[in-house]
């Protein structure tokens, strides 16, 4: 049989398309809205070679509309989970075994199908189940999503072409195996790219997976479950379940054969996973790998020197886009007073020209926030605000979920940078904003470093480089993801390797070689052609 040491094709981003008016990908789109719109799907598990329905379903909508069906899933219990670890397991020594060019055409292939004929699709069932813009979508659950798969094929022929020296008589080999035992993929709802990624990350690099997305994101997770068995993957190296948290808890953390969680979430949750991994280390085969992306507070800081038009830009997509539902979105911002009334003014023309309403209408900016947990816990803030005499609420503050859960873009002013809102996690569009003396900037830094347990991203905006150096400095363990001149979100596979460390996670960087390394233990292979005879060595000669 032929040998290579093959060379995989060339990452590169994949172009973001426009969806502007009368292009074709606009017509495609929408033409697929109104195809999954007129269908109500049953949606199964997925564990090794079957579809697996229960008694117990939930029935999907979109957030914008949810009155409207899309389907239903079939929930999971603790037997489904101990089915889909069986299956994995199951399905691991061959996959395991695969050549490593088998398993980069699988995800290769994925990203050509997301990128051709189920572009339209996935990102139609993104706008449907999460309610993203076309735009966000796009972004999302297209470009994000094939730059994932590509650029970690990429990454994985980097890993495994790093190899050790040899001395003389010697060849030293490094074996980069997959963990022993599988992987636990935990994802979250915002991003059906982060979806893809975390069990795709993990398999690729051999290891089986069991997945459970978050209820809110099941409708892409099955498009993208259909997109992976369309491309080759085979049964069993990634399972599709829908347990509770704490019944997936119960079955996955007292497995021996638990090797490792890929997660993304909320910090509460993770370090409640942690903890309970430490308690039951002794269960374990091995030392399980902890990944997590969770929370952020995340910060817009300007400069007196700041371009006042760029400031209010930044805040305006950075804090609003996707409703804010980002962990990367801009929650808080320190604007110096000599810019606060010009950048006011570009802010809240910007939102005044925002159009809010449902995903399928293109002109809407806003969309709804996820589900009515989420709108009952902004709606809670909010009205705190309204009755609070130390802030002012000048923009938004409106909200109705009679239709869809929509919350007004709303921005709440400060007078004390250590207000609730300022330092713990919305998750949704509402920006508090604390206005500084334009004079105490490095003061204002250690206030922007102190205030949240978070550190995943932020931004300067300034034109003064004394004050962008000072920044930068002063900020380092302050944002994973810092940015200069610019908003704090959009980070893109393969230029910004994401993540923050603190109360933000492990920063593991998804997207970057750093990510699948923590998915393979190296084993060190020594080959002696010679060896020697005799054990004695010349030191040991008498004079």
């Amino acid at each position: 049989m032929p040998k290579g040491i093959y060379k995989v094709p060339i990452a590169v981003n994949e172009p973001i398309k426009s969806y502007a008016s009368g292009s074709p990908e606009r017509k495609e789109l929408q033409a697929m809205l109104k195809e999954l719109r007129s269908k109500e799907l049953d949606i199964p598990m997925y564990i090794g070679n079957k579809e697996v329905r229960s008694e117990n379903k939930t029935r999907l909508a979109p957030p914008h509309d949810h009155k409207h069906t899309l389907g239903h899933f079939h929930k999971s219990d603790k037997t489904h989970v101990e089915q889909a670890i069986k299956a994995a397991l199951d399905a691991k020594e061959k996959w395991a075994n695969l050549s490593w060019e088998h398993r980069a055409s699988i995800f290769l292939k994925a990203a050509e199908l997301i990128s051709g004929p189920y572009r339209a699709k996935l990102n139609a069932a993104t706008m449907l189940g999460q309610s993203k813009n076309a735009f966000q979508a796009e972004i999302d659950s297209a470009c994000e999503i094939i730059d994932f798969l590509r650029f970690n094929v990429q990454y994985m022929t980097e890993i495994y072409a790093e190899q050790p020296i040899s001395g003389p008589g010697v060849w030293n080999r490094l074996e980069w195996r997959p963990l022993e035992g599988f992987i636990y993929a935990l994802t979250p709802f915002n991003f059906t790219a982060i979806a893809g990624n975390l069990p795709t990350s993990c398999a690729m690099m051999g290891n089986v997976v069991v997945w459970k997305p978050s209820n809110t994101q099941v409708y892409s997770a099955n498009v993208l479950m259909e997109i992976f068995k369309k491309a080759g993957v085979p049964d069993g190296v990634i399972n599709l379940i829908y347990p509770s948290g704490p019944d997936a808890a119960e079955v996955v953390f007292n497995h021996k054969d638990f090797a490792g969680i890929h997660f993304t979430g909320s910090t509460e949750v993770f370090q409640n996973i942690w903890q309970t991994i430490g308690n039951n280390i002794h269960k374990y085969r091995s030392y399980p790998r902890i990944v997590g992306e969770t929370g952020g507070k995340d910060f817009i800081m300007a400069h007196k020197s700041a371009e006042a038009k760029s400031l209010a830009v930044a805040i305006s997509r950075g804090a609003f886009e996707y409703q804010g539902q980002k962990c990367s979105a801009a929650s808080r911002a320190y604007v110096p007073s000599n810019l606060w009334e010009e950048v006011k003014g570009y802010v809240l023309a910007d939102l005044k020209d925002m159009k809010m309403g449902p995903t399928e209408d293109f002109t809407n900016f806003i969309n709804a926030v996820i589900d009515e947990k989420s709108f009952d816990k902004l709606a809670k803030y909010i009205d705190a605000a309204k009755g609070d005499s130390n802030v002012e609420i000048i923009a938004g503050g409106n909200y109705d979920k009679s239709k869809g859960y929509f919350i007004e873009p709303t921005i709440i002013v400060a007078k004390d940078p250590k207000y609730v809102t300022m330092c713990e996690e919305l998750f949704g569009p509402v920006l508090t904003l604390y206005v500084y003396d334009a004079e105490k900037f490095e003061e204002t830094l250690e206030l922007v470093d102190s205030t949240s347990i978070y550190a995943l991203t932020g931004a300067i905006l300034a034109q003064d480089r004394y004050a962008i150096e000072l920044a930068t400095k002063k900020l380092s363990n302050a944002a994973g993801n810092f940015y200069i001149n610019d908003k704090c979100t959009g980070a893109v596979v393969g230029q910004q390797p994401f993540g923050g460390a603190r109360g933000s996670g492990t920063n593991d960087k998804a997207g970057a070689k750093i990510n699948l390394l923590r998915w393979v233990s190296p084993r060190t292979i020594k080959e002696t052609f010679t060896p020697p005879t005799d054990y004695k060595y010349p030191f040991l000669q008498a004079d």
